[in-house]
């Protein structure tokens, strides 16, 4: 599936966002294929957690293989780019039906993560963590 195929569809949009990482996620009715930065989700996650973090919100609202995704990503690592992809597609979702709402919202796909990196501190190494102790 090319970007020219994808962007001529009409298809559902949803903004995407955990810790660092934006994702941009577009639903195509298809087979269930999914593109992530114009590559195969097996290409691009190599760990199966990561994979059934993007599925989740299509397992929750038995929509499994009803819809292609093609998404783009940036920022952040592997793991908040997973997260990020499952609340676009979460979001998605709801613009395909609004009676997803009530599962999704349950089940938390729809909540924005707060939780962020916290700032390094002077006087220290890290966020929290200070030199080592010495007695002598």
């Amino acid at each position: 599936m090319n970007e020219s195929y994808a962007s001529a569809k009409p298809y559902f949009y949803g903004t995407g966002r955990r810790k660092k990482s934006v994702a941009r996620v577009r639903l195509y009715p298809g087979s269930g294929a999914i593109r992530i930065n114009g590559r195969d989700i097996d290409d691009y996650f190599g760990l199966d957690t990561l994979k059934l973090i993007v599925n989740q919100p299509f397992n929750t609202t038995d929509t499994v293989g009803k819809f292609d995704i093609v998404t783009r990503v940036a920022g952040g690592g592997i793991s908040g780019q997973a997260g990020a992809i499952r609340h676009g597609v979460a979001r998605a979702l709801l613009q395909v039906n609004p009676e997803y709402r009530t599962l999704l919202k349950k089940a938390g796909f729809l909540t924005r993560d707060p939780r962020m990196k916290e700032r390094k501190k002077y006087g220290l190494k890290a966020a929290r963590r200070a030199s080592q102790f010495s007695k002598r």
